[in-house]
């Protein structure tokens, strides 16, 4: 794999140049060096992708969900044959390690297989009418031209997420990737083509949010808006695109609880903990940043937390246990809000420091940092930092911890580990959380399964499994009367 050293929009089924002209770099955050310039996009950019998808749409509708789902299929088929070239691009961009890149891309190919495999389902439902000779049914119908937001943490996964249910569904598409990893999705829109997909139905525009990002959801034409990101970029597209009531997805991270119980096994929980806590250097929307453990066992699993987060190894090796994270801002926002915690008062146990050896000092590398202490309303306990930090608190009981877990604007995942089912069946009911873990880690959500949350965590909607078409979908209810007389 050799990555470009100029990264264009993927327009029409060709790559285009901005209408600037303007490029902005593209820096390797395990290196720290510039690797390729990036087109950016504009608001002249956006309304030709637009326009293209515009004039697509009708002639991609009327194709039968079948043959949409054979184009999909047969877009994953190659994926998963260059699976090995796009792990080296999800590598190189993100810094993680071919390994880690590796299995974000089979998550990708098995979604893709998924998806694809609904349009052989594609179910609506026949039901009985109070009318006589007279039944009902429901049927789904495409909602236009879609706006796409993904983020940089799982590249490959995120674009597949969106662009398989958008487009199996009879959707166009303009697609607008994390500035940190342009060149992932304009990949996959060369796979697509590749794989059939008629000209002008999926787009991907590059560029800045608040260039490319916000002309996108501004312009009238585009039906749905859907997003990964911030809350702050959430409510504003919730408010922006709602104006004109354009249907908005929204998926906007977590501060998500892991309980440790007295009753625990502490070995298995530890091992989930550091997973969920550190894994892809923190930046999942799921990841386990509020560690909730009993007093009876506190100090031992803190013992044992703080051992196996020092043995972590960093760097984009496959020997290694996480990479750097995306880009120095995002470092710089980490290491001010430890900071500002321990000027709070909090303990810092390890961590708390950018990694600054010879082998790292160049590029985005935050130490794996574990803090107690803190106060459960702080904003080092509230905020979600999107990094390898996370926060152990004490607790009495298992009703001080559901209080706890619950504490927060957040409800994305949780996780308990415990042996006892009843303590299990009550965390699952009483939880605040769209995505549940009994002793496992926090993260971990399977393609067929849907993936949401609760309050900040979202605005209703689930990605993926089935429950994904209907983020892409309008239902029709049909009803179809006869006469027996007719005969």
């Amino acid at each position: 794999m050799v990555y470009p050293k100029k990264i264009f929009h993927f327009v029409g089924n060709k790559e285009i140049t901005s209408a600037s002209e303007r490029f902005f770099s593209k820096i390797n955050p395990d290196s720290g060096r510039v690797i390729a310039d990036v087109a950016r996009g504009n608001g002249q950019d956006v309304d030709k992708a637009i326009t293209v998808a515009s004039k697509a749409l009708d002639g991609w509708r009327k194709i039968s969900v079948v043959e949409r789902s054979l184009i999909l299929r047969n877009a994953t088929v190659i994926m998963g044959q260059r699976r090995k070239e796009i792990a080296q691009i999800v590598s190189v961009e993100t810094g993680k390690s071919l390994k880690d890149a590796l299995g974000e891309v089979l998550a990708a190919v098995e979604l893709g297989f998924f998806i694809s495999g609904e349009g052989r389902r594609f179910y609506g439902r026949t039901t009985t009418s109070a009318v006589l000779n007279r039944f009902a049914m429901t049927v789904r119908s495409p909602i236009g031209v879609c706006a796409l937001i993904v983020a940089a943490n799982t590249p490959i996964a995120n674009v597949a997420w969106k662009a398989y249910p958008a487009l199996l569904c009879g959707n166009a598409a303009v697609m607008k990737p994390s500035e940190d990893t342009p060149y992932t999705a304009i990949w996959f829109a060369r796979v697509l083509k590749e794989a059939g997909l008629p000209l002008g139905i999926f787009n991907v525009i590059l560029g800045f949010g608040e260039e490319a990002g916000v002309a996108l959801v501004e312009d009238s034409r585009v039906d749905l808006v859907s997003f990964t990101g911030s809350v702050p970029v959430g409510k504003y597209i919730q408010s922006t695109a709602g104006e004109r009531l354009a249907k908005v997805c929204l998926e906007l991270g977590g501060k998500n609880p892991f309980v440790v119980c007295d009753d625990a096994d502490l070995d298995a929980a530890c091992d989930a903990a550091v997973l969920s806590a550190f894994s892809n250097a923190g930046q999942r929307c799921a990841s386990g940043s509020r560690i909730i453990v009993f007093d009876n066992v506190y100090e031992k699993f803190k013992k044992m937390l703080v051992v196996k987060t020092k043995n972590l190894k960093l760097g984009n090796s496959d020997s290694d246990d996480l990479g750097p994270v995306i880009n120095s801002g995002q470092l710089e926002q980490m290491l001010l809000a430890v900071e500002k915690a321990r000027s709070e008062g909090v303990r810092v146990l390890c961590g708390g420091l950018r990694l600054v050896d010879s082998s790292h000092k160049n590029g985005y590398y935050m130490v794996p940092t574990i803090i107690e202490n803190a106060n459960e309303r702080a904003s080092i306990s509230q905020d979600e930092l999107f990094g390898p930090i996370t926060i152990l608190f004490r607790v009495k009981d298992f009703a001080e911890a559901l209080k706890l877990a619950n504490n927060s604007v957040y409800g994305l995942t949780a996780a308990i580990h415990t042996k006892s089912i009843d303590r299990a069946e009550v965390f699952r009911s009483e939880i605040q959380a769209g995505v549940i873990s009994i002793n496992g880690p926090t993260h971990g959500s399977e393609p067929h399964m849907p993936f949401g949350g609760f309050k900040n965590s979202g605005n209703g909607f689930r990605e993926p499994g089935t429950e994904a078409l209907d983020v892409y979908s309008e239902w029709k209810t049909v009803y179809i009367k006869h006469d027996p007389e007719n005969i």
